[in-house]
């Protein structure tokens, strides 16, 4: 019975995470915005574990010669996350760092985590870069995805 609860409470938490995230507007980003728009074909092998739900990959400017267009702020490069029905995209500066320290940190990426090595502040891919733990109180910078329901991501940025 105890383990219900604790698994309810568990998913109450994580909705309530969502909910907060996604009432935030993009204009309050701390990572200034860069020019972003590249496609991804879920059929190239390099992405093929994408299609899997809670999956991650990066894509930087080396990435299929893409170059700028998928560089991300400071040429940090950028987070695909696999998500239920859809996919997310994120900078992979840390916006605590950047804000704080005026400091470009890439963060690390481990399954549906990124980790900051500078200030350990820990960031759901799965809650649209949420921090959970650590010092950092801002979301990683999100960028705008579209899915063809087919094989091709878009990820852009206005």
């Amino acid at each position: 019975m105890m383990e219900y609860l604790k698994t309810g409470l568990f998913f109450i938490a994580v909705i309530y995470l969502l909910v907060l995230s996604s009432c935030k507007s993009s204009d309050n980003d701390i990572i200034p915005d860069v020019f972003v728009d590249f496609t991804i074909d879920l059929l190239d092998p390099e992405f093929v574990n994408l299609s899997a739900i809670g999956n991650s990959d990066t894509i930087d400017a080396s990435t299929h010669n893409w170059g700028y267009r998928s560089a991300g702020y400071d040429n940090n490069g950028i987070i695909i996350y696999s998500g239920p029905g859809e996919y997310f995209a994120f900078d992979r500066t840390c916006p605590h760092d950047y804000a704080v320290n005026d400091l470009s940190i890439k963060v690390k990426i481990d399954f549906a985590v990124a980790l900051c090595p500078v200030c350990g502040t820990q960031y759901a891919l799965s809650a649209y870069g949420t921090p959970i733990s650590g010092v950092g109180k801002y979301q990683l910078k999100n960028y705008k995805t579209s899915f063809d329901s087919d094989r091709y991501i878009r990820v852009w940025n206005e």
